[in-house]
């Protein structure tokens, strides 16, 4: 089932959003829905032979996305 819902955001959400980040959860409000999305702990290839750590997220930031199907929609998202 996560798998469909996943292919659904692919078609939903910019490339961008998909490679770097996922998703925690969802919820539906009146005329709006939610996405919260958590950034994928990755290191990018030019960077992998460096010995790094994580220090942890910044705050969620909220914006405003395009509405689908009358929903507007806000993507919370919390990146490292």
């Amino acid at each position: 089932m996560q798998d469909s819902f996943n292919e659904i955001l692919k078609l939903l959400l910019p490339e961008v959003i998909i490679n770097y980040f996922e998703l925690t959860f969802y919820k539906k409000e009146n005329e709006a829905l939610h996405l919260y999305l958590k950034e994928i702990n990755s290191l990018p290839k030019e960077y992998r032979q460096n010995k790094l750590s994580s220090k942890g997220f910044f705050d969620e930031i909220t914006v405003q996305d395009f509405p689908i199907r009358g929903y507007k929609v806000y993507l919370h998202i919390t990146r490292r």
